[in-house]
């Protein structure tokens, strides 16, 4: 086993295991960001940048600093090694340079987004991002497109983590999508006259850290806070079964798989669980889903509907009384 400390935190992780898997061993404000690093994914990690650390001690037997930042998505930890994070101003300063040009050509549309709410851009812009952009130059821009039966590609919001190639690549047979010309001009795109309508392309929804892709059963429906998210499950005959129910009253406004406090789905389901069973008898309901994250998903407490609501002194008042409660609550 290897020690590893990440700002001043230590664990012992297995040999080969990255900076990034270590801190998430850690847990905490110890874990970098990580846009298109993707734990199930083979291959990802290392195009984004964000999960940029500061090696201040390369290992026990070689205790000199590496002399520029590293990913810590692709580089292994070496025993002893001592690694700064959130307590290195470089790495920082860096982080925010990352997100400034992460958001160069990312239009500011969150208020009519269908990822707003759950989208890792948002949250890495709120904790790294500037005030303002010192980009001048025109933003490129696209039509969104259908890039299958029930995904919309809208790729003037696509930040090239390429993790929806990889979910083609290696949960599909035919892979008819990819990255097409290079440089700045890079967009995702289908081969010509082809469509995404294999059994597993709604993944590719899932784990878009941004909202480039969308799902169509679910655009324009409803704001991801106002749904009531539930663990649930069915016998499939293709994948797991298990998913994550996003509820307005009884009825279901879309179905994902279940994710990870990193946002990575546990299990990957298939599209007739995704978007052909949307009635409730169609599942077994399990129970809330406890969303874990700093979102606005978070902080719903649906779980717990008079989190904050009374003051002190005040009584529990019953459940058909709350909004009376709350509209006294504001008139107070």
């Amino acid at each position: 086993m290897f020690k590893v400390t990440i700002d001043g935190a230590e664990t012992e992780v297995e040999p080969g295991t990255s900076i990034l898997q270590a801190a998430r061993k850690i847990g905490g404000s110890h874990v970098p960001p990580a846009m298109c690093y993707y734990s199930k994914l083979k291959g990802s990690g290392g195009k984004c940048r964000v999960c940029l650390v500061r090696v201040a001690a390369g290992s026990e037997k070689d205790p000199r600093p590496m002399p520029k930042l590293v990913a810590s998505c692709v580089t292994p930890v070496q025993d002893g090694m001592v690694v700064e994070n959130l307590n290195s101003p470089e790495v920082l300063e860096a982080r925010r340079g990352v997100v400034e040009f992460l958001l160069l050509n990312h239009p500011l549309d969150c208020p009519i987004c269908d990822q707003a709410g759950e989208c890792h851009l948002q949250d890495l812009g709120f904790e790294h991002g500037r005030e303002g952009t010192r980009y001048q130059e025109g933003r490129r821009t696209f039509k969104p497109i259908d890039i299958g039966p029930y995904i919309k590609l809208h790729m003037t919001r696509c930040i090239l983590c390429y993790r929806c190639t990889m979910v083609a690549d290696q949960l599909t047979p035919n892979r008819v999508h990819g990255i097409i010309w290079r440089g700045e001009v890079s967009e995702i795109s289908t081969y010509i006259e082809n469509s995404i309508d294999n059994e597993f392309s709604g993944n590719m929804i899932d784990v878009c850290p941004v909202g480039a892709l969308t799902d169509n059963t679910f655009r324009f429906k409803s704001r991801v806070w106002f749904t009531k998210p539930y663990d649930a499950h069915r016998d499939c005959p293709t994948c797991s079964g298990k998913v994550v129910l996003w509820n307005h009253g009884n009825e279901i406004y879309r179905v994902t798989g279940r994710k990870d406090e990193y946002g990575e789905l546990e299990d990957f389901i298939c599209n007739t669980c995704r978007f052909e069973k949307k009635e409730m008898s169609d599942w077994t309901i399990e129970g809330p889903r406890n969303i874990n994250r700093h979102s606005v998903i978070g902080q719903n407490h649906y779980e717990a509907p008079y989190q904050g609501l009374l003051r002190a002194g005040r009584s529990l008042p019953p459940k058909k009384d709350l909004l009376a409660a709350k509209t006294q609550e504001v008139q107070n």
